[in-house]
């Protein structure tokens, strides 16, 4: 099995390093934030225990945090063979990553960056690596999903593209060949659709559960488009809408002001407990609207500019 790096101990992160550890391979998982370490490591054991329940298989939940060490050091890296990035979509920091990360990786490790929208050369521009860099698109919830966007870089060789689709593969994960372009397929089209239904309540045309049924009832969809922003992620949402509108310069991906009230307020989605839904021990599976109250649509702006602002 391969020893694999894990950096951001975040959603993401956590999925990934949990996906890893239970398919055999051994996890050396890097936050800076010793919380949220601890958060990802009981998460990941929690996720463990309760798969049986949730008609998954029964996984060994002290097996699997066995496969995990931790650190809030970059030397932990030092010996992993591949290393995936799962910081926040936000170019400053990964660039300052990047380049702390490079010289303390071993020189023959593949670097993948498990981005959602920022393009993979340009985050290989910033290692002495390039040809040894992948772009992997995980879904939400790692551990569940079954595919995922494979995207090479310019420079990518294509030992370094079939050493991470084995790894994928490993992983149990389909590997879908993409080429690199901002926000690639999945986000190109679903941030455009996730900032669109913000308009939809921003602008007071329909609450979220409204926008979510139409979606449910009229398209067969699972999940409604807000549904999904809470649980990829409101300020996940707003990052990949803001890289998109400043890669393509097109109003069509401007983002919407109530998703910047919302990163703003902290009201980010499942993981804190509200979105567009609460998620609290009161709410019900689903979660009820929280957008009509919690972000306060006159607070937002209310009517209908659709200019960015700059915060």
């Amino acid at each position: 099995m391969t020893h694999v790096g894990v950096v951001g101990a975040g959603v993401m992160g956590a999925g990934v390093a949990q996906n890893l550890a239970q398919c055999g391979h051994t996890v050396a998982l890097v936050d800076r934030d010793p919380d949220a370490i601890k958060q990802a490591l009981s998460g990941i054991e929690t996720q463990c225990r309760m798969s049986r329940l949730l008609g998954g298989p029964e996984i060994d939940a002290e097996a699997v945090i066995g496969r995990i060490s931790t650190d809030t050091d970059l030397l932990l890296l030092a010996e992993a063979e591949v290393v995936i990035e799962n910081i926040t979509e936000n170019w400053e920091l990964k660039r300052a990553l990047y380049r702390e990360m490079d010289p303390v990786v071993r020189p023959d490790a593949v670097f993948v960056a498990n981005t959602s929208a920022i393009p993979i050369t340009r985050l290989a521009s910033l290692t002495k690596r390039p040809r040894q860099f992948v772009g992997v698109h995980f879904m939400n919830p790692v551990p569940m999903k079954p595919a995922v966007e494979l995207i090479p870089g310019h420079h990518t060789s294509q030992a370094a593209l079939e050493r991470v689709r084995d790894l994928l593969s490993s992983m149990g994960k389909k590997a879908i060949d993409v080429n690199d372009a901002c926000g690639f397929v999945s986000n190109r089209v679903l941030m455009l659709t996730v900032n669109e239904a913000a308009y939809l309540v921003h602008e007071n045309v329909a609450t979220a559960e409204t926008v979510d049924e139409v979606f449910r009832s009229c398209f067969g969809h699972p999940m409604g488009p807000l549904e999904t922003a809470d649980l990829i992620g409101v300020d996940t949402i707003l990052y990949s809408v803001e890289v998109l509108y400043e890669h393509y310069a097109d109003s069509k991906y401007r983002p919407c002001p109530l998703l910047k009230h919302m990163t703003d307020a902290g009201l980010h989605g499942r993981k804190t407990g509200e979105g567009f839904y609460s998620y609290g021990p009161s709410a019900t599976a689903t979660g009820r609207s929280a957008t009509a109250t919690a972000t306060g649509r006159s607070a937002a702006g209310g009517g209908t500019d659709r200019s960015p602002s700059h915060d």
